[in-house]
C-alpha cells in the first residue's frame, strides 16, 4: 500500500476510483437532497389538497409511482416521512481520530508490527485495525476505507536481486540471434483428416 494523492483517478476494477460518484461520498450532495425534500413536501401540499397521483406526477415531473410512494409515506408517517434521511451508505466504523491514528500506523510500516518485509496487505491492515481499535473490517470494506483516506494498492515490480543488466544485454546480442535463426518460419504439416496439410 502506498499513499496516493486523494481524488486521483486510479483504476480499481468495477468500482469508482473515489469509492462513490458524488463529492460527499453518499449518493447525492446536501443541496440535491434538500432540493428533493422540498419537492416531496410541496407534493405533500398537493396530495393533502386532494390531487391525484397523475396530477402530482405531472406537476413535479416525476413518475406516478413516485407520486404514489409519496402519498403512501404521507399517509403512514406524515410529513416527517417525506423528509431527507441524510446521506446514504454505511457509516465509517472508525472515528476521525482513529482514522488519523491508522494513517500514522500505516506510515510506520509493517516492520513496526513484526512483519519482516515492507509490504502492507489488506489482511495485515485488517489485523492491525482489529488489534489496535477492536473493529472488524472485511477486506473489501478495508480497501474502500483505505482508498478514501488516500491509500491505494500497489503491486511491487518483481526483479531478482541477482539480476545483471549487462549480462542480459550481452545474451540478447550474442545468444538470442543464434537461437532465433534456427527456427522454421512455417510449421510442419498435419496428418489429421480434418485439417489440411500445409505446404
Amino acid at each position: 500500500m502506498v499513499r496516493v494523492t486523494p481524488g486521483r483517478d486510479v483504476w480499481r476494477g468495477p468500482r469508482y476510483a473515489g469509492g462513490m460518484r458524488y463529492p460527499d461520498g453518499g449518493g447525492l450532495t446536501a443541496e440535491e437532497r434538500a432540493r428533493r425534500e422540498r419537492v416531496r413536501l410541496a407534493a405533500a401540499d398537493l396530495i393533502e389538497a386532494g390531487a391525484s397521483d397523475r396530477e402530482v406526477a405531472r406537476r413535479f415531473r416525476v413518475t406516478r409511482m413516485s407520486a404514489n410512494r409519496w402519498r403512501r409515506a404521507l399517509a403512514s408517517g406524515g410529513r416527517q416521512a417525506l423528509t431527507s434521511k441524510g446521506p446514504g451508505g454505511a457509516r465509517c466504523k472508525l472515528d476521525p481520530q482513529q482514522l488519523r491514528r491508522l494513517e500514522t500506523v500505516l506510515d510506520a510500516g509493517p516492520a513496526a508490527f513484526g512483519w519482516v518485509d515492507q509490504c502492507w496487505t489488506l489482511a495485515r491492515i485488517a489485523e492491525v485495525v482489529r488489534r489496535r481499535f477492536g473493529i472488524e473490517y472485511t477486506l473489501a470494506g478495508l480497501d474502500l476505507l483505505l482508498h478514501r483516506i488516500g491509500w491505494s494498492v500497489q503491486v511491487p515490480s518483481r526483479k531478482a536481486t541477482e539480476r545483471d543488466e549487462t549480462k542480459i544485454a550481452a545474451w540478447k546480442d550474442e545468444q538470442w540471434p543464434v537461437i532465433n535463426r534456427g527456427r522454421r518460419t512455417q510449421a510442419p504439416g498435419c496428418a489429421s483428416r480434418t485439417k489440411p496439410v500445409r505446404v
